[in-house]
């Protein structure tokens, strides 16, 4: 009986520190994740200053890019990530493996930058106000809402985590490449947008206003792009 009474609770201790233990490498990998994201704003402010030029913003070369764009994506989207980084945590593996799921999610948004230094050009305020349509109209897609979906769920691979993000926010980011690529300002509004969708859940109530207002600002663009402040670089 005695010996029943000390495994039992052996096994209430060890869960117990288990429990511990997973709670502090989980906080452990929140503040690494926040703190990364926090550098990665500094660097990218510091990369960006001086480039932006609205819709005729040039990229630079490939390296120069990829460089901001790495930093942009981490300053952006880690803040969003954090909740899954924490159940990677919680799901096990360690360091090794939120480090690889971190560093997948990353990779996944490069992909994405090379894709747009592939073919992005700077362009007029037509082109820029089409696509700012067309994200506004993306947001209210099934897609989009599919994809919002699967990014606030468990997901153990950050390759399969940061393609559900993509297809959340792409419609947001073809947006901020092209109002303003370079735009400290068109990049922190983004964020801000990129971070609430991925924490909160859908309302019809709060998200239909915003696509709209994304689609008014397009015709906005369009129509009127001396009105959208930084847009059009002065002459």
């Amino acid at each position: 009986m005695a010996d029943h009474r000390f495994t039992s609770a052996f096994a209430v201790d060890r869960s117990a520190a288990m429990s511990s233990g997973s709670t502090a490498a989980a906080a452990a990998a929140l503040t690494a994740t926040l703190g990364l994201a926090a550098a990665s704003w500094v660097v990218a402010v510091w990369q960006m200053s001086g480039m932006d030029t609205g819709v005729a913003t040039g990229l630079g070369s490939f390296g120069f890019f990829v460089a901001v764009w790495v930093s942009m994506m981490a300053a952006m989207m880690l803040p969003g990530a954090a909740p899954a980084v924490v159940r990677r945590v919680h799901g096990g593996g360690g360091v090794p493996a939120v480090s690889l799921f971190v560093g997948s999610y990353l990779a996944v948004w490069t992909l994405v930058g090379l894709v747009v230094y592939a073919v992005y050009r700077p362009h007029g305020s037509a082109a820029a106000g089409a696509v700012v349509i067309g994200a506004g109209v993306y947001e209210l897609t099934p897609v989009k809402q599919y994809f919002r979906r699967r990014c606030q769920q468990s997901v153990r691979s950050g390759f399969g985590f940061g393609l559900c993000c993509v297809g959340s926010s792409i419609g947001l980011m073809l947006m901020l490449v092209a109002v303003g690529v370079m735009s400290v300002t068109w990049m922190a509004v983004t964020a801000g947008v990129v971070l609430a969708q991925k924490l909160l859940p859908a309302r019809a109530a709060v998200d239909v206003p915003l696509a709209l207002a994304i689609v008014g600002l397009g015709v906005m663009i369009v129509i009127a792009p001396s009105s959208v402040p930084g847009l059009i670089p002065p002459m």
